[in-house]
């Protein structure tokens, strides 16, 4: 099965390790040359791109790449001066991903959070029409995932096709438009999240009680539940929940089923 992504996409590639994910997005980046299949980018066959095709592309793997002795400024302006295209204003793309404090500190002084922001903003410096990212949130607070997460969900909104490989299932289910689980080097499905927490979940809510109990009730008999009304009008119903699966619990089940 192969897989397409279109402009203004946010595609996640999830799987276990090893499941292959590293080496798709080695053979996108060009980084791994030597493959079987059939490859196209940006209206091309990959291989039939030359070194222009890394003006169009930017790259966000999880281990952050910058030059330790230079400021998070410059080192943004130093990856800049490698495209001959248009580039993004340094200070603008700090402030973007909240480093603006930082903009004078060496790359040595940041933490792995702000090293990773800095490697995202690297990867937009460019204004690349395909993003690849690896981990986007890795070493993120809450507070700064949402901030990277409304980032790269930017930078879908103005056209670029974003293909994402993460473990955090939080994030693909709030980030992507559609995931692939990727099984021992095939594609096992792709849907929406959506679509996946639907398929994969019961039709129906949890009640849970006042005093810790639980009560599940099918889609089909809500209307007819004479006693969870009656514990309703009591007030006996501290929250309701659907049914439907996470995306974690379909990762769980779609890998366990192709392993």
């Amino acid at each position: 099965m192969g897989f397409t992504v279109g402009r203004g996409e946010v595609f996640g590639f999830l799987g276990p390790s090893g499941a292959g994910k590293s080496t798709a997005q080695k053979v996108l980046t060009r980084l791994l040359r030597r493959y079987r299949g059939e490859v196209g980018v940006l209206g091309r066959r990959l291989e039939e791109w030359g070194r222009d095709y890394f003006e169009r592309v930017g790259v966000g793997f999880e281990l952050p790449a910058g030059f330790g002795r230079l400021t998070a400024r410059e080192n943004l302006a130093a990856f800049a001066s490698l495209y001959r295209g248009p580039v993004e204003d340094p200070v603008e793309l700090l402030e973007r991903v909240d480093l603006a404090g930082a903009a004078d500190l060496r790359l040595s002084e940041l933490s792995k959070g702000m090293r990773m922001r800095l490697n995202l903003a690297r990867a937009l410096v460019n204004r690349p029409d395909v993003l690849f990212l690896d981990e986007p949130t890795s070493g993120q607070d809450p507070v700064r995932a949402a901030l990277v997460r409304d980032v790269v969900r930017a930078a879908a909104d103005r056209g670029c096709a974003v293909f994402l490989t993460t473990h955090d299932m939080a994030t693909a289910d709030l980030l992507c438009d559609r995931v692939a689980f990727v099984v021992r080097g095939r594609i096992a499905a792709v849907d929406s999240p959506r679509g996946f927490r639907l398929r994969h979940g019961r039709p129906g809510i949890v009640a849970e009680l006042r005093g810790g109990g639980v009560r599940e009730v099918a889609a089909r008999a809500l209307a007819d539940d004479a006693e969870l009304l009656g514990l309703l009008r009591e007030g006996a119903v501290e929250t309701l929940h659907t049914r439907e699966a996470s995306l974690a619990d379909v990762f769980t089940e779609v890998t366990r089923e192709r392993l």
